[in-house]
């Protein structure tokens, strides 16, 4: 078995292929729960109870629009539907202190307004309406919804008892859950996404403000939702993209509203400013050549055979490592494509980590006289080639 370093002096580009743990620089939150993940690897930068149960509050209505924008993607609904404003709807938020849209009860709404009343107004009231034209009632929603979070999102820790986060003692979720969906609506819905990065929205004259307070402050912010209640205190569920790299956070529990827009724009510059994403194989980039035995060539080149991206602390980068393993020589025939090691990548706080290395040339195996001539040099002189 052979082991070779290999050099890193290689282009930064690619998707990402490594989820971890990255040890990064010590910081601190007020929040009660948080987390902070790369988007592209899944890397956890920074976590606090992030598996603690708690009251999502308003960030419960990401889960909402997820169903809604599956409905929409499977063209089962489209933006232009109609859909009524009953009475059970209108019952359940009139003459109360919660965050409404203002739907009037017996009107028609479009899906697309209602879906600007849930992300930009978080409207109670346009959640309800959405729930019942889903599922019949709010209440078979708030099970449709559970299930798809369990089965489909990995949200294993999330019961739904509502559309809108509107206090239950049942309905709690995790810091962990929130940031999994957010990636989720970020990456299966696209086309749909960007619903997140509108600042206001008019609906029956009146005006509403988005409330995800990095939007009008932070280069990049572009979604996703905040909450509050008294039981789950101030939170946000936030994604912010500079260039090529986003960062996804979740804060909950925090005491007051200045305190939840300060802590939000602290944490995240802190996640650019410490850590960064760094590219290391592009699927099938050449990383160099092995020997061959008994082969119509004496080596051939081999290919990392997946793409790898890895998020380090940025004063870790210098202590990253890629070693290849593989037997030496490889026997002849050798097919292209043909698995033939492996490449072994480890960094400080971050699991070690393994690459497919695959042959990038076909070597056909020699004939019979071939065969015997490499054999007696081998017996003569040690040579293998």
């Amino acid at each position: 078995m052979r082991v070779v370093r290999v050099g890193l002096a290689l282009a930064l580009f690619g998707l990402a292929s490594l989820s971890a743990q990255a040890a990064g620089p010590v910081v601190e939150t007020s929040a009660k729960q948080a987390i902070i993940m790369d988007y592209d690897t899944g890397t956890v930068l920074f976590e606090k109870n992030a598996d603690q149960l708690m009251v999502p509050s308003s960030m419960s209505k990401l889960m909402t629009v997820y169903m809604v924008f599956k409905k929409l993607k499977e063209g089962a609904w489209t933006l232009d539907n109609q859909l009524p404003v009953t009475e059970t709807a209108w019952k359940k938020h009139y003459k109360t202190d919660e965050s409404l849209m203002f739907l009037p009860v017996g009107s028609m709404a479009s899906v697309d307004d209602l879906l600007k009343g849930v992300v930009i107004q978080s409207g109670n009231d346009a959640c309800s309406v959405l729930a019942e034209a889903y599922s019949g009632s709010e209440e078979a929603f708030a099970e449709d919804e559970t299930r798809v979070a369990r089965a489909d999102l990995g949200m294993r820790n999330s019961t739904f008892r509502n559309a809108s986060g509107t206090p239950d003692p049942e309905h709690l979720t995790t810091a962990r859950d929130l940031a999994l969906l957010a990636r989720h609506l970020i990456h299966d819905f696209p086309d749909y996404y960007p619903l997140f990065s509108e600042k206001s929205f008019v609906y029956n004259n009146i005006k509403q403000d988005n409330r995800n307070p990095l939007l009008w402050t932070t280069q990049g912010a572009d979604g996703l939702k905040t909450g509050h209640t008294e039981a789950g205190g101030y939170g946000l569920t936030a994604s912010v993209k500079r260039g090529e790299r986003r960062v996804i956070m979740v804060l909950n529990g925090m005491d007051a509203q200045k305190e939840r827009w300060d802590e939000s724009q602290r944490m995240i510059e802190w996640a650019f400013r410490e850590f960064d994403d760094y590219t290391i194989f592009k699927g099938g980039e050449n990383v160099g050549d092995a020997d061959v035995w008994l082969g119509t060539k004496a080596t051939v080149p081999v290919k990392a055979g997946s793409k790898f991206v890895v998020t380090l602390p940025r004063r870790s980068r210098q202590d990253l490592k890629v070693v290849a393993v593989y037997d030496n020589p490889i026997a002849a025939p050798v097919v292209k494509d043909q698995l033939v090691g492996r490449l072994v990548i480890t960094a400080p706080g971050v699991a070690s980590t393994e690459v497919p290395l695959l042959a990038d040339a076909d070597v056909p195996k020699l004939g019979l006289m071939g065969r015997m001539g490499a054999a007696l040099r081998y017996l003569l002189w040690g040579s293998k080639g």
